[in-house]
């Protein structure tokens, strides 16, 4: 990394981690796939139940192999041959789970997570149930505000997993949001999660790369 953008990150690091602690949450920085490998394992030796939410940054980074590969409970949404009764019941099992580990769509400089959902399942997660939550993004979620956040789930975040869902919705025809009502629209839930009552439930991790939408 150039060192000028290094310092700017540091700054930005420092904010960051002073504004999720002011919401009761933490928020650590690492630098890569193999530094947060090396976090995940101590975490795991200490868990017995792991659940996950969809996922795409968790799997550019190899966390849900990773899970497979540890001594866990996984309650595995990621399993071939599942159907979609399984799939639920598997959703609702996660609100039991010790360890729910997901992505955010944004989060911003005032330490607060923004997500956008279909089912549900995800944001439900992360704001009630599992006993603690590990939030892994990149550097690309970084928003300065809340305006930013929902500009970028609605221009970046919500087109392309339509995209990747193969949806027949009008934002994967023209890029954005339309806040279509299409049946297979995937935006139904819009959550803010800002100061939280339970310290320290909530865990940032960011990753020092550009990952998922």
């Amino acid at each position: 990394m150039e060192k000028n953008v290094e310092k700017l990150l540091r700054i930005k690091e420092k904010e960051l981690i002073q504004a999720f602690e002011a919401n009761n949450m933490t928020c650590l920085f690492v630098k890569d796939k193999d530094e947060l490998t090396h976090y995940l394992k101590g975490i795991f030796n200490q868990q017995k139940k792991v659940a996950v939410g969809g996922s795409v940054t968790l799997n550019q980074l190899g966390v849900i192999d990773l899970i497979r590969e540890s001594d866990v409970d996984f309650i595995d949404r990621y399993e071939e041959g599942l159907s979609r009764d399984e799939m639920m019941n598997r959703f609702r099992e996660s609100f039991f789970a010790d360890l729910f580990i997901t992505s955010t769509n944004a989060l911003t400089m005032d330490g607060c997570l923004y997500n956008i959902d279909g089912t549900g399942n995800r944001v439900a997660a992360m704001i009630f149930g599992p006993k603690e939550v590990i939030v892994i993004a990149g550097l690309n979620k970084i928003c300065l505000n809340e305006q930013e956040a929902i500009a970028h789930i609605r221009e970046c975040s919500a087109p392309t997993n339509a995209m990747r869902l193969n949806k027949k919705t009008p934002c994967v025809k023209t890029g954005h949001c339309m806040d279509c009502r299409s049946p297979e629209r995937i935006c139904s839930s819009y959550v803010k999660l800002g100061y939280q009552g339970q310290v320290n439930r909530i865990k940032v991790i960011i990753v020092e790369e550009n990952l998922g939408y």
